[in-house]
């Protein structure tokens, strides 16, 4: 199982590509302008890691919007993601 983050909203075609780098059990952290893809809106974007989708609550704070978050994203904190970088095989990183 891989941990990957993308830092980019998900009108991006970066979004895109890490899902298509995704495996089945692999998990999706949205970071930094990322977490904006946590918005209800674009749910759809991400009905392909249902259940597996994550964004950090610090970057979701400081842009306003952890109470207009989706409520199937998980919220993971610093130390969540910290936990998750070890319980996963390896990070991928998508900018």
């Amino acid at each position: 199982m891989l941990l990957h983050t993308l830092n980019r909203p998900p009108t991006s075609q970066v979004l895109a590509q890490a899902l298509a780098g995704m495996g089945p059990d692999d998990k999706l952290l949205l970071i930094e302008d990322g977490v904006i893809g946590a918005l209800p809106a674009h749910r759809e974007h991400f009905n392909r890691v249902a259940g597996r989708l994550y964004a950090l609550q610090e970057d979701l704070e400081s842009r306003g919007l952890l109470p207009l978050r989706d409520q199937a994203v998980r919220v993971v904190d610093v130390e969540g993601f910290i936990s998750m970088t070890e319980t996963c095989e390896r990070t991928v990183s998508w900018y």
